[in-house]
């Protein structure tokens, strides 16, 4: 059977492609930070047998090197890069910029997928499908960018983009195909109860999307209804 490993798995999108998975018979490992407060997740667990779910903080690289080594002989299909923060937008201004904060954006964002990526590459060796999803936002993209603000979430994601794009070139050969996808501006605890998008058109649309993905996506960035994205 296929199988996903999911990084903030706990809620929102994450949770919500931990639940599409299970129903579509695939195994998950699904991650979040602390595991015994996602009663959703552990609900899933209940009803799915195929779910395993571990605890990880993407911020904590040891973290994650320990969950690679635990999964050693697992092939994984897919991996999806999906948690991230955003910050406070307070503290993203000219004049105002915490750059502690700043740092943790890149740590969590740009950082962590990448270290997740390198860490179960011999897992995504042994899969399949051999495919890497990292979710990132339109607000990452330098083309698009003409109203500033969020100068630390946006920064987090254009390099969030350029090191995917960077890794889709280095594995290509491998046949390991690295995909950037923008979920839409959603309603979750991130995007607040007025985005436009809600939870199930963005996960219908992004797992829809990924089903699709060939070597000929690698390294290219699509929004959630598979429209290809200016960088």
């Amino acid at each position: 059977m296929p199988c996903t490993l999911i990084t903030g798995a706990n809620r929102g999108i994450g949770l919500a492609m931990t639940e599409h998975y299970l129903q579509h018979g695939w195994q998950v490992h699904a991650c979040c930070r602390r595991p015994d407060e996602a009663s959703e997740l552990q609900d899933l667990a209940r009803r799915f047998p195929l779910l395993a779910i571990h605890c990880l903080d993407v911020s904590d690289f040891q973290a994650i090197d320990h969950l690679a080594q635990s999964l050693s002989t697992t092939p994984i299909d897919l991996l999806i890069n999906n948690a991230g923060i955003y910050g406070d937008p307070a503290t993203q201004r000219p004049g105002a910029i915490d750059y502690d904060s700043f740092t943790e954006l890149l740590r969590v964002n740009t950082l962590a997928p990448v270290k997740l990526t390198e860490a179960l590459l011999p897992q995504l060796r042994l899969g399949q499908r051999r495919l890497v999803v990292s979710l990132s936002s339109l607000m990452g993209s330098i083309a698009d960018n003409t109203s500033g603000g969020s100068i630390a979430y946006r920064t987090s994601k254009s390099a969030l983009n350029a090191t995917m794009k960077t890794l889709a070139r280095d594995l290509e050969a491998e046949n390991i195909h690295v995909v950037i996808l923008h979920p839409g501006w959603v309603q979750t605890a991130m995007g607040g109860p007025n985005a436009p998008t809600s939870i199930k058109d963005s996960v219908d649309g992004l797992t829809r999307l990924i089903a699709s993905l060939g070597p000929e996506h690698c390294g290219r960035f699509f929004n959630f209804r598979g429209e290809e994205l200016a960088w």
